[in-house]
């Protein structure tokens, strides 16, 4: 059997740049801080060998050093072939943390990286999941299921992932204790509300570069992330348009001085769509034969269900790649659809880098943008 490789990023040579920006996202994270100073003495995580699949951002280098400072050993694979910032994954492979994780995975090296993280330096399996999305958690369930009576418990980071964990537990599936982070209160405002009204302007600027102020946005959803979208466009001059089926959501959304339409309607008048709903064709082929010329169809999730891509791809009669990851597909002969990020499935936080927030748990933005090739 081959020996396993202490780690695989882009370039180790990255980690000093990695590491002055892990100092300053360190003041922006005062709540992992704090339990550093109350815990770290008393090492309550010795014995845990956790394996995180999460966003290998600055953010989650700072969270990586928090648990190894209460004790605990890491392996930590990025829950996105996209979204790896490269400098952080190179400082946390300097520090002996086996960590696997590049910008630009393919699907089989994204699943390899997976399955690098769950037997230990010596020989040990993990004995505690930190999910996001449920990949790493369906690994083990189907693949290594000789490992589950010793995990302790699985924490996940997203709405995608916990989802999976109810399925499996209605189906019988699951084999461990698991706990919901993503509707704490913290995560849900500081993450998909705060952190996306924060970071989805960001994305779409340093994809594309184009002005919001006197364009027409629509925004499908108004939960959380949907809030925190609107009321970005909203800040940067956009005219934003909410489509919803929750009739409560859809009240906040008119009351807070959106818009409140069908998806039906919009297709024909916004020239930027965001969809939030984590739900399935939200945006479908009839849709986009309305769409205005250099349209922007983005989905802010964890996968790509809300977005018909199968039919961007078969119906894109020529494909123009602008920058890695930026793509621009005419549709129809008179109808061009841009698309931020080169690929479909797992391009979260591409274009953009990551944001900070005073927040204790980590951020890692589900900044995901649809493309049309």
């Amino acid at each position: 059997m081959a020996q396993k490789l202490a780690f695989k990023v882009a370039d180790i040579s990255l980690a000093e740049w990695g590491r002055k920006e892990i100092d300053l996202a360190e003041n922006e994270m005062p709540g992992l801080m704090a339990l550093r100073r109350k815990y770290g003495p008393s090492q309550p995580l010795k014995g845990a060998r956790i394996a995180g699949c999460l966003h290998m951002t600055i953010q989650t280098a700072v969270l990586i050093e928090t648990l190894t400072a209460l004790g605990a050993e890491v392996q930590w694979s990025s829950c996105n072939i996209f979204s790896t910032q490269d400098h952080a994954a190179a400082a946390i492979a300097k520090t002996g943390v086996p960590v696997y994780a590049w910008k630009g995975e393919t699907d089989e090296e994204y699943l390899w990286c997976i399955d690098q993280t769950i037997v230990f330096p010596d020989g040990k399996p993990l004995n505690m999941i930190l999910d996001d999305g449920g990949d790493l958690t369906n690994l083990v369930h189907e693949k290594y299921t000789q490992y589950l009576d010793g995990i302790k418990g699985i924490s996940e980071e997203t709405t995608t992932g916990v989802h999976n964990l109810y399925r499996m537990m209605r189906e019988g599936k699951l084999k461990t204790p698991a706990f919901n982070v993503n509707d704490s209160v913290t995560k849900s405002k500081f993450d998909n509300l705060y952190g996306c009204r924060e970071s989805l302007l960001d994305g779409i600027k340093r994809a594309t570069d184009v002005m919001i102020a006197g364009k027409v946005a629509c925004v499908a959803g108004y939960g959380d992330v949907g809030k925190g979208c609107a009321q970005s466009l909203k800040s940067f001059g956009a005219r934003v348009l909410v489509t919803e089926v929750d009739p409560i959501n859809a009240l906040q959304a008119s009351m807070e001085g959106f818009e409140v339409t069908t998806m039906d309607e919009a297709c024909k008048e916004a020239q930027i769509f965001v969809t939030t709903t984590g739900c399935k064709d939200i945006i479908r082929a009839e849709h986009f034969g309305h769409m205005r010329d250099d349209s922007i169809v983005c989905n802010i999730g964890h996968f790509d269900c809300e977005i018909q891509v199968a039919w961007l791809n078969e119906n894109a009669s020529e494909k123009i790649n602008i920058k890695p990851q930026v793509s621009r597909g005419t549709i129809q002969e008179a109808l061009t659809c841009q698309a931020i990020l080169g690929r479909i499935k797992l391009c979260i936080l591409s274009p953009l880098e990551s944001y900070r927030v005073c927040y204790p748990y980590p951020p890692h933005l589900h900044m995901k943008i649809i493309n049309s090739v």
